[in-house]
């Protein structure tokens, strides 16, 4: 949770870009099979995590442990995917694909933006798994790959492609944005990387995997099938001939550059799991945007929450230890669909502008919730009901009242405090009542982007 960027105060309203470049980021540590909240008579004398602590707590994480957003993405799970990466053997991504946009800082300070690349990657003991859940897109893959490489980030031997992941192509871009236009008005507001129809490829089963192209002679008649189904649904998509044999051509060449990544990723997985190798699952997108659970249909094409990553690995759930779910100290989303706490006019646009709320993957303006130390507690219908779990239907979410609850705010920069104890009063009171009231505790506090710019608790 970086509380930095909000400078909070109920009185005073934000001024000035001093806190810009901070992101507020907030780690709930979950047990797969348990929920142990720390005491509150314990925590006073505890306050202050040691180095060494820091790094037993980190340690002790189950075997393989998942970093997964708790909101509507964006909240920062990169950097803290990097940061743990030291102590795990292996990153993998379990779902989605290039729409996931994580921004991570080397020792040097120096900024990647990774869409399809483990955030692992910085860490140079780390293996990446691109799993078999994930839309692959070739040519971002690799243009990802050149610029790491370019920048003295050793990728030769570090990342592993599923054969089993289905191939994004730059068609299935085109036809998002043209299944977009279509909606007009209800549009999703997707990335348009084409993860949607790519997604849809696969289900009705006429997707191309990565398998396919070690099998070249038979590669161009299932792209004709793709291409041919695209310009049949789209009017305005124009597929000709020499589109085909010039996509062959190039997907050729990536086949070759591709062959030394390709594995089969299930085995690997399963024999590190045995070889008891740590593995560290890096989640994309978030559970409300989840395709089952979030505010359908304005959600991503793939099971961002716990599920996803056993079907996207080809592992079983009785192996899931940790999971660290990350959210922010303020909620924002980019796309379409009901938001009940969304904060419009020019407070939005100076949270924004503070917090940076601008996706990595697209660079639009995320939607904004209140900057002030109000908590959204509870949701009610227009007689006052209560409202007991998150409606699946978005009509009466759209019509939902939200009850806020006030705590105090600060008027200090918290940017270089690295104790939980020397935090002011009123952020360690927010983040404490947020514990209480999720009944979770959070264990990795975001100051700012850089690695170390945290706190642990």
């Amino acid at each position: 949770m970086n509380l930095t960027s909000l400078k909070l105060n109920l009185s005073k309203p934000f001024t000035g870009p001093k806190y810009a470049h901070h992101r507020p980021i907030l780690s709930l540590h979950r047990n797969a099979n348990s929920v142990s909240v720390e005491p509150r008579a314990a925590a006073a004398a505890a306050l202050a995590v040691t180095a060494d602590e820091s790094v037993r707590r980190i340690e002790s994480l189950g075997q393989v442990s998942g970093v997964l957003g708790c909101q509507w993405g964006d909240e920062g799970k990169g950097k803290l995917v990097d940061i743990l990466a030291e102590h795990f053997d292996i990153v993998a991504r379990c779902q989605g694909g290039a729409n996931a946009g994580h921004t991570i800082y080397n020792a040097e300070g120096k900024k990647f933006a990774l869409h399809l690349v483990p955030s692992g990657i910085l860490n140079e003991g780390t293996i990446c798994i691109i799993g078999n859940g994930v839309v692959v897109h070739l040519p971002g893959m690799f243009n990802e790959i050149d610029g790491l490489e370019a920048n003295g980030v050793n990728c030769k031997g570090r990342i592993l492609v599923s054969d089993r992941a289905h191939l994004l192509f730059d068609f299935h871009q085109e036809v998002d944005g043209l299944r977009e236009a279509e909606l007009a008005k209800s549009f999703i507001g997707t990335t348009k990387r084409g993860i949607g129809p790519a997604y849809s490829s696969k289900v009705n089963r006429n997707g191309i995997r990565v398998t396919d192209l070690m099998h070249m002679d038979t590669f161009p008649q299932k792209l004709d099938l793709l291409l041919s189904d695209a310009a049949a649904r789209f009017p305005d998509f124009k597929y000709t001939p020499e589109m085909l044999k010039k996509e062959v051509e190039r997907y050729k060449r990536f086949a070759e550059r591709l062959e030394p990544y390709i594995a089969d990723t299930v085995d690997f997985m399963n024999e590190s799991i045995v070889q008891k190798r740590k593995i560290l699952v890096e989640g994309g997108q978030a559970t409300m945007l989840d395709i089952d659970f979030g505010t359908y249909p304005f959600v991503t094409s793939s099971s961002p929450s716990a599920g996803g990553i056993c079907t996207g690995l080809g592992i079983g759930p009785r192996v899931l230890g940790d999971l660290i779910g990350v959210v922010k100290a303020y909620t924002t989303r980019v796309g379409s669909g009901p938001f009940p706490t969304e904060i419009l006019g020019e407070e939005g646009d100076r949270l924004r502008f503070m917090g940076q709320e601008f996706g990595t993957t697209t660079g639009r303006p995320r939607r904004c919730d209140l900057p002030e130390i109000e908590l959204g507690v509870r949701y009610k219908k227009l007689d006052g009901t209560p409202i007991k779990s998150f409606p699946s239907d978005l009509g009466t979410l759209e019509q939902l009242k939200v009850e806020y609850e006030v705590l105090p705010g600060w008027q200090s920069d918290i940017s270089s405090i690295r104790n939980y104890s020397d935090l002011p009063k009123a952020a360690q009171q927010y983040v404490e009542r947020i514990e209480e009231l999720v009944g979770v505790p959070i264990h990795y506090i975001g100051v700012g982007p850089g690695r170390d710019a945290l706190i642990l608790k």
